[in-house]
């Protein structure tokens, strides 16, 4: 053994003056190289120390070395992502996984196993970023990515994994994304409840926290933060970004990534506490015309009415790309599913983002020169569904193309990676086309480029030196009582106040509380497929415990809560297509039945090869919410409370109009994607109201048809009866001052 090696389970562990730690097992036919009185893994199993094993090169070099040894097939794997993992797969859930044929239940397998399609992406696809979604905690997580590491170690160049994760660490789950924290992760608000702090001290510590967290669990790579401006208040996706304002969000944007990205003291700013950020959407996804997503075709495209398009740029271009800490840059950017309309004026295509020479060769790479990772949104290679309204048909105006046709434009206007993709077969086809078109010594070349980039995220971290981690210290670290804490205040700090009669807030400990149960009527999932009705009981009763007595009548209550959410809508009627029409609904943000009388009465965008027009219009229809009924519990308690505080709680994660039930309230509260706690302190007065809102209110779905979907603070706000307008930055104190 060498001087400060120690060995436990198989796991050799080297500790060295001036040098990173080494970690290696013993059965993986890693061996150790001396060389100036230093120690050096042999990850080419050559006896002599190469630059990509020199920790005392740059990860640029040592990424360029690797890349320059790799085969076509090894590359074409470091430009793949697996599906989404559960860990462990259980049976009836999403994203199943084997182990020797077997179920998760049958095999008898410890959680942490790896199943037989995770050992496939390693040994057979060389496939290196692993997408994790849910994992039972944070012990399972430590050693479920021990597994992968020690796999990864015995084959050839013994390049480690890059595990992935969407968001994780939200209190309240949203349904436009897969954020399923699975693990006891500390608690803060969406992103929209940072921008209502107002303050990126508290951003910052989010990411500090996020950080050890996440390297805890074994993740290496943030599929976020979600930097979209997000102007446009229908959007599915509103309540994942960091506001509306470039220049408020900009500071806000510089915490996320250099807490996240930051290990103090290490050169660069690069290492074991270090997690790559992965900045999204570019050029901005925040301006769907209508309000619809670009995750279904027929919300494709974005559109710029008031040509505000490089206002969307900034927070990559003054914030991502320009970080005040030492990692200076986001080490990777993922452009949206949307045809930015319009933009290109080079070539004057409008094809999804990453199918852009214009929006990512000429811009992203050539004037803003940003050269790390671009990875595409999740599944936008793959042909199209037949019909408009489904999920995963993202080939935006490409589908005259085959998959490897798609892939090799997207390679040549700078992408290195495809989000959603696990088969090798296509990148490389891509190749092979490639070099007919440039030839093989140039195809090679922007291959390697990519495997560089990759794999210089993979350096950054620490993972070459040392991938291992001690479960029992993961446990320790994730959800531990201070980060908790920092989660905590931070929920409570996004609170806003938006209206106090004088005297109803804070309420007195003790009262009796009436909450009415919320009922939702039937729904589009994520996925578009048709859920049923449901009700649900919005406040546990041992939570309301903790500050009143729950009663279950209005008539016994002192006071009433009605939790409710903003309105939600099906953007997309299949039926009014099949009929003749053109499908197209109008997004509400008001509970009852909205017809759009003074909406466009022709589309910015539109055009599709399944439909025969290019008009998306949907002037004269009319939709309405899902949860109508929260509006009638809203309705129905004031009537019933009489006099007595009826205090109304919103989650937005939209605007809405609120003048259908604002005059009928005692006290209305907004809140971002927080635990019902945070908000019962507000109104329990153990939490003194701090939040601002970091949207407008609109007054009327008419100021909603007039705005332009790429311009901020453009709506006329709603005006409640105390004379307060609900416009951008705007909360009270319990005195009913604007704070």
């Amino acid at each position: 053994m060498l001087k400060n090696e120690t060995v436990q389970n198989g796991l050799h562990h080297l500790t060295q003056p001036g040098g990173p730690d080494l970690a290696w097992y013993g059965d993986s036919g890693m061996g150790v190289i001396e060389k100036d009185g230093l120690y050096f893994k042999d990850l080419e199993r050559t006896g002599r120390l190469v630059p990509c094993a020199d920790w005392r090169l740059s990860p640029e070099d040592r990424a360029r070395d690797l890349a320059s040894r790799l085969s076509m097939e090894e590359i074409a794997g470091l430009m793949l992502y697996s599906p989404h993992q559960m860990v462990p797969p259980r049976q009836g859930g999403p994203f199943q996984g084997t182990f020797e044929g077997k179920s998760w239940e049958e095999s008898g397998r410890e959680k942490s196993a790896l199943s037989d399609q995770q050992k496939g992406f390693l040994e057979t696809d060389h496939i290196r970023h692993i997408l994790m979604m849910a994992v039972e905690d944070a012990d399972t997580a430590a050693r479920w990515s021990n597994g992968l590491q020690r796999l990864a170690e015995r084959l050839p160049h013994a390049i480690p994994v890059n595990i992935s994760s969407d968001p994780r660490s939200g209190a309240k789950k949203a349904a436009a994304e897969f954020k399923t924290a699975g693990s006891d992760v500390s608690k803060w608000p969406e992103g929209l409840g940072f921008a209502a702090c107002f303050d990126p001290e508290v951003v910052k510590q989010f990411a500090h926290d996020a950080s050890l967290e996440y390297r805890a669990l074994g993740i290496t790579t943030a599929l976020g933060p979600q930097i979209d401006l997000c102007t446009e208040p229908r959007w599915m996706r509103f309540a994942d970004t960091l506001g509306m304002k470039a220049e408020d969000v900009k500071p806000l944007v510089k915490a996320y990534c250099d807490g996240m990205q930051t290990t103090e003291g290490a050169p660069g700013g690069w290492g074991r506490d270090s997690v790559n950020t992965m900045v999204k959407h570019w050029p901005g996804g925040g301006t769907g015309e209508g309000g619809r997503d670009a995750h279904y075709a027929f919300g494709e495209y974005a559109v710029y009415p008031a040509d505000n398009a490089s206002e969307h740029e900034k927070p990559f271009t003054e914030a991502a790309f320009r970080l005040d800490g030492p990692t200076k840059c986001a080490s990777a950017v993922m452009p949206y599913y949307t045809v930015s309309w319009g933009l290109d004026k080079k070539n004057g295509k409008n094809v999804g983002n990453s199918y852009s020479e214009y929006l990512i060769h000429d811009l992203l790479r050539g004037k803003y020169g940003f050269s790390g990772v671009v990875c595409t949104d999740w599944d936008i290679t793959r042909d199209p569904a037949p019909v408009m309204d489904s999920f995963g048909s993202r080939c935006y105006n490409m589908q005259q193309y085959s998959e490897p046709e798609r892939m090799l434009i997207a390679i040549l206007n700078g992408v290195d990676q495809f989000g959603g993709n696990d088969d090798p077969k296509p990148v490389l086809e891509a190749y092979r086309l490639g070099c007919e078109k440039l030839g093989e010594e140039a195809m090679a070349q922007r291959m390697r480029v990519s495997a560089a980039r990759l794999l210089t995220n993979i350096f950054r971290c620490g993972l070459f030196e040392n991938p291992y981690l001690d479960p029992e210290a993961s446990a320790r670290v994730v959800g531990c009582e201070a980060f908790r804490a920092h989660g905590e205040e931070a929920q409570r700090r996004s609170v806003v106040l938006l209206k106090n009669r004088p005297g109803c807030l804070p309420l007195k400990e003790g009262l009796k509380i009436y909450v009415p149960k919320r009922h939702v009527g039937p729904s589009k999932s994520f996925f578009r497929s048709d859920l049923p009705a449901y009700d649900e009981d919005p406040v546990a009763d041992e939570l309301i415990s903790a500050y009143g007595v729950r009663v279950s009548s209005p008539e016994e209550a002192d006071a009433a809560i009605v939790f409710a959410e903003s309105p939600a809508c099906n953007p997309y009627d299949r039926e009014d297509a099949e009929k003749g029409g053109n499908g197209y609904l109008p997004v509400t943000l008001q509970y009852r039945p909205y017809t759009a009388k003074n909406a466009r009465p022709v589309s910015i965008a539109g055009g599709d090869f399944r439909e025969g027009f290019a008009n998306r219009s949907y002037r004269g229809k009319t939709n309405t919410a899902y949860n109508e009924a929260d509006l009638d519990n809203i309705l129905s308690c004031r009537k019933a409370m009489g006099k007595k505080p009826v205090i109304v709680v919103e989650t937005l994660s939209n605007p809405m109009v609120v003048s259908e039930f604002e005059s009928e309230t005692d006290a209305l509260i907004a809140e971002f994607g927080v635990s019902r706690a945070a908000v019962l302190d507000v109104i329990f007065g153990r939490y003194a109201p701090k939040g601002r809102l970091p949207v407008q209110l609109p007054k009327d779905m008419d100021t909603v048809e007039r705005h332009c979907e790429d311009k901020a603070l453009d709506l006329e706000p709603h005006i409640d009866a105390c004379g307060h307008a609900y416009d951008y930055g705007f909360g009270i104190g319990y005195d009913g001052k604007p704070l």
